[in-house]
């Protein structure tokens, strides 16, 4: 049997992060995008281990602040991207509002620290969304390419094919034949027992 879910990243994380603070005893306020601010100063002992046991999460304490501001221009565009409603500003209005700084500082910060482009890494998160979109098979690829604000599926099929080297109809195909294949595996299981 198979199971499908949806993860809200930025919901898991910071769940997770309440727990690890209230378990260390530690007096704190959550912030937007991963941000922590504690009311007493940590030690460096505590600091240590509190590290450490968000290491086990794969959840890291960013040290400099250029590279928690590329984090929240990462958080920003998956929240963007993301979003149950579909949102109808530019990418770049929306990361510049969100973050308080002009998008031009945000992209030249993003491009020299990840060695790629904010556009380039919103079409890296479309895509992904869209293969669940498309995997979940609740959308036609018309509502997925409305949704994900391309201007046609045609527009939605250069980029797929452009990220994965299959268009959106060939990866529903392909997910389709799995389905039927693991359905015909467990089915002949059930007669064998």
């Amino acid at each position: 049997m198979k199971m499908y879910v949806k993860f809200d990243f930025n919901a898991l994380c910071k769940k997770i992060l309440d727990e690890k603070l209230k378990e260390h005893g530690l007096k704190y306020r959550l912030l937007n995008f991963g941000e922590v601010e504690f009311y007493e100063s940590l030690t460096q002992e505590q600091h240590s281990i509190f590290k450490k046991n968000l290491e086990d999460y794969g959840i890291e304490i960013i040290e400099s602040q250029r590279t928690a501001l590329i984090q929240k221009i990462k958080d920003a565009i998956v929240e963007l991207v993301f979003s149950e409603e579909t949102i109808q500003v530019k990418a770049s209005i929306y990361i510049a509002e969100k973050l308080n700084h002009s998008y031009g500082y945000l992209s030249n910060l993003f491009s020299e620290v990840t060695y790629t482009s904010i556009e380039n890494f919103i079409m890296l998160q479309k895509i992904e969304y869209a293969k669940e979109l498309i995997i979940s098979n609740k959308q036609s690829l018309t509502e997925i390419a409305l949704k994900l604000n391309y201007s046609s599926v045609a527009h939605l099929s250069t980029q797929f094919k452009n990220m994965t080297g299959v268009t959106p109809s060939q990866f529903q195909k392909i997910i389709i034949k799995r389905r039927k294949a693991q359905s015909m595996i467990m089915n002949t299981r059930v007669q064998y027992e």
